[in-house]
């Protein structure tokens, strides 16, 4: 199988551990290309949602997956999110080809580029996390009822559809929201010096220039693995979104599975780990 050689790539917001989270499609996206440097910006494992005991052998293939890269020899970076906060407290470990840390700073084609998840300028995550994770969980169930009614939709021969990208797009605080994210990222980066910023956290992709004073400052956004299935991509030094939209199949809505699947699962997960990496 050809793999598309990518500098760089940058993916967030995938959400392991949620019924929301679209294992296959990004499986078969992780397969599809040959990065030297991968960027995984934040909530890779929700271990907000990890009580729900789900954690099916599509999710666990996506660690398989990126434990491969490493011995492949790309360099992964894991940016901390809110939803995978507990990993903050392994900030600056480094693993062979893996670092995980809390932001990244790099010169890309003589810009100095800042990387973080986001998370630090969400009131709710600083003031009202409670809230945040009981949104979280309402979140969740919206992304099933979401996967049936796509279901439907494309055996009628509808298009898909996203109840939550809909809700959001209707709402004026959401939309409010989005757009002072990016404007508080932006400022700050400029403050600090920075030529590039690039988040996660919104489930929002976008590339755009923004003039800040008399600096022009570029934001990206790699969105998520929920509801839009994006990435961003540096090559020929040029970023551009990836979306995998075009390429997604109907994805049946996922089942609950008992509990001798989710025993078995665990015990690969811990395995798969164990095999790549010696502490």
């Amino acid at each position: 199988m050809h793999k598309r050689e990518i500098e760089i790539v940058v993916i967030s917001d995938i959400h392991l551990g949620t019924f929301g989270c679209h294992a296959d499609e990004l499986y078969n996206y992780l397969n599809s290309i040959k990065p030297r440097i991968l960027i995984l910006n934040g909530d890779i494992i929700d271990i907000w949602q990890f009580s729900k005991s789900y954690f099916p052998e599509s999710h666990i293939k996506i660690i398989r997956a990126i434990l491969k890269f490493m011995e492949e020899g790309v360099t992964i970076y894991y940016l901390t999110g809110n939803h995978d906060e507990k990993l903050r407290s392994f900030t600056n470990l480094y693993l062979g080809k893996l670092t995980v840390t809390d932001k990244l700073i790099m010169t890309i084609n003589g810009k100095k580029t800042w990387f973080f998840h986001g998370d630090i300028f969400d009131i709710s995550m600083k003031h009202a996390k409670w809230l945040a994770k009981l949104g979280g969980k309402g979140y969740d169930m919206l992304i099933v009822l979401n996967k049936t009614l796509n279901n439907i939709s494309l055996m009628l021969g509808y298009k898909r559809i996203s109840l939550s990208k809909q809700i959001k797009d209707s709402v004026k605080k959401a939309v409010s929201f989005i757009s002072n994210f990016e404007d508080t990222v932006i400022e700050l980066a400029a403050s600090q010096g920075y030529d590039t910023v690039v988040c996660g956290h919104i489930h929002s992709p976008i590339i755009k220039s923004v003039t800040e004073g008399n600096r022009e400052i570029s934001y990206m956004n790699s969105g998520d693995w929920v509801e839009n299935l994006s990435s961003l991509e540096y090559n020929k030094n040029e970023w551009t979104v990836y979306k995998h939209h075009d390429q997604v199949s109907s994805v049946n809505a996922p089942s609950i599975p008992n509990k001798s699947i989710l025993k078995k699962n665990r015990k690969d997960l811990e395995a798969t780990i164990q095999e790549h990496i010696i502490l």
